[in-house]
Parts: C-alpha cells; structure tokens; sequence
C-alpha cells in the first residue's frame, strides 16, 4: 500500500509549493550573482581586449617584418643597377657610333632612375617601419594598463566568489532535490518563464488583487482558481505562474 501513495501524482498544491520553494532557493542564488555585479562581464571584456591588443601587436611587427623585407629587395635592386651602371660606362670608353652611345647612355640614364626609385621607396618603407614601431610602443602601453585592470578585476571577483561560493553550491544543491519532484512539463515551462524575465520570477504571488510580477490587475474569477489551488493558473499578461499568498506563506513560514 505504501508504494502505491507514494506512486501517486502531487496535487496542484504540492506542486505549486515545489515550484515556489524553489523560485524562492534560485532567487537567492540570482542575489549572490547581482552581488558581483558586472564584475564577470568586465574580466571577459578585459580579456577580449587584451586578446585583441597582442593580435594588433602582432600584426604591426609582421608588417614590419615584410617591410624590412622590401627594404632589402630594394637594396638588391640598387646594387644590380650600380653594376649594369658601371657596366655600361665602361662599355662606353669603346664606343664605336654614335648610336651605341646614345643606347648605352640611355641605358645609364634608366638605371639611375630606378636607383633613385628603389631609394625613394626605401625612405616610405623606413617611415612606415617608424610609425609601426610608434603604433606598438602606444599599444603596448595599453596592453600594460589591461593587464593591470584585469588583475584587479580578477583579484576582486576571485574574493567576493570565495565569500559566496559555499552559500551558492547549497543553495544549488538544494534545488537539484527539489526539481526532480517536480513533473517535468511543469518545471520545463517553469525555467523558460524565468529565462524570459528580467527579475528571474517564474512564479510569482498576487498582491493586491493584482500579478506580484508584471503589477496587472486578475479577475475576481481567476483569484478564485488561484484560492482553489485546482490548478495551474498563469497571468494571462506576462505569463508568470500564479500562487495564492497564503499557500505561500505557509511555504515559506515551513
């Protein structure tokens, strides 16, 4: 016989005593989280920025790198055009006509141009080069103040979660026995009402004759269905479960 009652479904009032015992245990827990405020956010944006700034600085000394890359093409450049240089005004001591002159001298003239190219590339690349190596020392002054920040913020959080983690774990703990009394439909939409509000209320009472969570007012006949505890009554404008005061005062004075 024993195993029979207890095989037996919980009635609404049961149920609705579960669900805002436990509202009452999540809520406590949502308290500790308000009390570290955004500390959590900010130790993850410092994080991300910090990711950011290493990457950016990265990335400046990877241009640096393939500039003095192209600085030392260009040098090649200048070389080789010295010697075809040097090349061909020999070759002009032994001049023929005065259509070789004219070719060689051209080709003289050519060069010299590209040497005066590739030196005036040299001096942009070496002005990028400096403007790179401002851009890294200005970050890495950035970087030193997130890290200094980040250390705080973590000191603090780190502190104030060692203050309130055992609380936290039980009052964790203590939900955990108490869902699995609870008929899963029931604590399903129970946890997608939470999700949805801003205050976490999932079950809220009637106070003054109105929803203890979004304030609007309930018709005589569904405070009525409430006072029954016949079953599970919503509010029809924010969707919150309904409880009636006294049913959970007496839960809560248990």
């Amino acid at each position: 016989m024993a195993t029979k009652k207890a095989d037996q479904p919980l009635t609404v009032e049961q149920r609705l005593k579960l669900l805002y015992e436990l509202q009452t245990i999540l809520s406590h827990v949502d308290e500790i989280k308000t009390v570290r405020g955004e500390l959590p956010n900010e130790v993850k944006d410092l994080e991300d920025t910090i990711e950011g700034l290493n990457t950016r600085i990265e990335n400046y000394n990877n241009e640096i790198a393939d500039l003095n890359s192209r600085i030392t093409v260009e040098n090649g450049n200048i070389e080789t055009a010295k010697q075809k240089i040097a090349k061909y005004k020999f070759q002009l001591e032994n001049i023929r006509n005065n259509r070789e002159y004219e070719i060689l001298s051209k080709e003289v003239e050519y060069c010299e141009l590209e040497i005066r190219y590739s030196e005036k590339r040299i001096n942009e690349y070496y002005h990028l080069i400096e403007n790179r190596q401002a851009d890294i020392v200005a970050t890495k002054e950035r970087l030193d103040d997130c890290n200094h920040a980040l250390e705080e913020k973590r000191f603090e959080l780190e502190e104030i979660v060692s203050e309130t983690k055992a609380e936290e774990e039980q009052l964790r703990d203590k939900a955990k026995l108490i869902e699995p009394k609870i008929d899963e439909r029931l604590l399903s939409a129970f946890k997608r009402i939470r999700s949805n509000m801003r205050n976490g209320l999932g079950i809220v009472t009637v106070q003054r004759n109105a929803c203890g969570g979004c304030f609007n007012r309930i018709p005589p006949q569904k405070q009525l269905e409430i006072r029954l505890h016949k079953k599970i009554v919503v509010c029809e404008y924010c969707g919150r479960i309904l409880i009636d005061p006294e049913l959970a005062q007496s839960k809560s004075k248990k």
